[in-house]
């Protein structure tokens, strides 16, 4: 095994990343930082049949956008290529018959009618057909035919595949970085396909091959993979070749803790599950989150910093991870925590940064000059973001800075609106036209000192204010709203809304 760290995420191209596989990534890559290691992206592509066009790209362009950057990937190259297994099966096929050769595999002609059999006739005797070391010699293979006879199969060009011999009465002890000393008995592990007569390799030698050759030093890879644990150690210990270390990561459940967490669940809870949108499934970019709050939250699904802090940048979860703090149960997701990261990223960008990020979606809603003056949506962004979870709150809580109320809720204008109000916004109205220098603090100043001077309550003028100014009770401070939108469109606003809720 390398000296140096070198680990690999290895997905197959079957169809989008689901955010598990992005966590997966991301351990593996902050793993791989820590220790001034290598990140490989290897794309497992063996199985044909079940390959989706545009998936390759997706996963690529997923892990680009969490800033997840591979040192070696079929698009960066790199000096252990090929990085894509389907050209690389040119070699595998030596390493299967080395197997073979060396009487730790054989080959098998089972067809899947004879296997479909052994099946159901177990099931209807309560048992469980395994194909291992109590059956192997009575099926059709070549431990239990003559050599004249599978060389007379092999000539004829029936189909077979390669099956590993797993040892019998063996107990076999595994490491795991994360759960520890694992026992198996290797009575209970069934004899793998390896190799396919349609010359691909199953994943299982491809995974092992490409492993060693890549000289990977640890698999980290999800808690699904644990099976497979004690046939990837045998194989490796059939070729006589030192095993990486293997990690197994839990599963990301569902927010109700019961089950692993799927699309089906993103659905349900209006939620996504994916990175990027793929068909008709909303991705997290798509949503309005950040690639850093995504990053963030993934990280502590199933890793426990030990300390309080919760909010991390890429660099600072690279100098803190370690897979001894990887938890072994599974994590449960929480939708609601996932906004609580995005409006903490939210919260530390620039507002012009915020800014240029809300210009899109203000040239959609609004033709006021003011939707394209980035100064003027720099200081709105600067009073609003505080509530904001997504730059595509903004409109929401700040389109009054833009547009003037059409409509006023009705709630507010039943509780603000009484007998002599439609008076006393006329008077603020006066005040705010002869009110020099027209500032938020100047305006604030002369407008609370004519509530005193009349002996009028705060209540009385500041909420039917709002709500002529904003259309609702709502917003920052009512003074900055004032002076933002500039005197003549305060004044036209009351008199618009004087006139409004009077009428109704």
């Amino acid at each position: 095994m390398a000296d140096k760290v070198r680990v690999r995420f290895a997905p197959s191209p079957t169809g989008p990343l689901h955010i598990g596989g992005v966590r997966t990534a991301l351990f593996n890559y902050l793993y791989a930082k820590k220790y001034n290691g290598d990140f490989i992206l290897r794309i497992e592509d063996t199985d044909q049949n079940r390959y989706v066009e545009g998936a390759e790209k997706y996963i690529q362009e997923a892990l680009s956008w969490c800033g997840i950057r591979a040192d070696e990937s079929p698009t960066t190259g790199g000096s252990f290529g090929p990085y894509r297994q389907s050209e690389r099966k040119h070699l595998y096929k030596d390493y299967a018959l080395q197997l073979l050769e060396q009487g730790k595999a054989y080959y098998a002609f089972d067809t899947p009618e004879a296997l479909d059999h052994h099946r159901k006739d177990h099931e209807l005797k309560g048992k469980t057909f395994i194909y291992n070391w109590h059956n192997r010699n009575k099926l059709t293979n070549s431990l239990s035919l003559t050599e004249e006879e599978v060389k007379a199969k092999l000539d004829a060009g029936e189909n077979f595949v390669i099956r590993f011999k797993s040892p019998q009465d063996e107990t076999l002890v595994l490491k795991d970085l994360i759960r520890g000393e694992i026992s198996i008995d290797t009575n209970t592990l069934d004899d793998k396909v390896l190799f396919k007569s349609d010359g691909m390799p199953t994943y299982h030698l491809a995974n092992i091959v490409d492993d060693h050759l890549m000289e990977i030093s640890h698999v980290i890879r999800g808690e699904e993979w644990l099976p497979s644990l004690a046939l990837h150690q045998l194989l490796y210990d059939a070729f006589g070749w030192g095993a990486p270390k293997f990690a197994h990561l839990p599963l990301i459940m569902k927010p109700v803790g019961k089950g692993k967490l799927s699309k089906r669940d993103g659905e349900k809870g209006g939620f996504p599950v994916f990175p990027l949108s793929w068909n008709e499934s909303m991705g997290y970019k798509e949503a309005g989150y950040f690639p850093e709050a995504v990053v963030n939250f993934l990280a502590l699904l199933g890793w426990n910093p030990g300390t309080e802090q919760e909010v991390f940048n890429m660099d600072e979860l690279i100098q803190s991870f370690s897979l001894e703090r990887v938890n072994k149960s599974g994590a449960r997701f929480d939708p609601e925590k996932t906004k609580w990261y995005n409006h903490n990223y939210l919260q530390l960008k620039s507002n012009e940064a915020l800014a240029q990020a809300f210009l899109p979606i203000l040239a959609e809603k609004s033709n006021s000059e003011k939707a394209a003056d980035t100064g003027y949506i720099t200081k709105v962004v600067a009073m609003i973001k505080e509530r904001a979870n997504f730059v595509g709150d903004f409109w929401g809580l700040g389109s009054y800075f833009f547009e003037a109320p059409q409509t006023y809720n009705e709630k507010a204008a039943k509780k603000q609106w009484k007998e002599g109000t439609p008076e006393l916004m006329s008077e603020v109205a006066a005040i705010v036209k002869n009110t020099t220098p027209y500032s938020s603090s100047e305006l604030e100043s002369k407008i609370k000192d004519w509530i005193t001077n009349n002996e009028l309550s705060f209540g009385k003028v500041m909420g039917p204010l709002r709500l002529l100014l904003v259309g609702d009770l709502k917003g920052p401070h009512l003074f900055d709203i004032l002076e933002m939108i500039g005197r003549e469109e305060a004044i036209q606003r009351i008199n618009n809304g004087i006139t409004a809720l009077t009428s109704s």
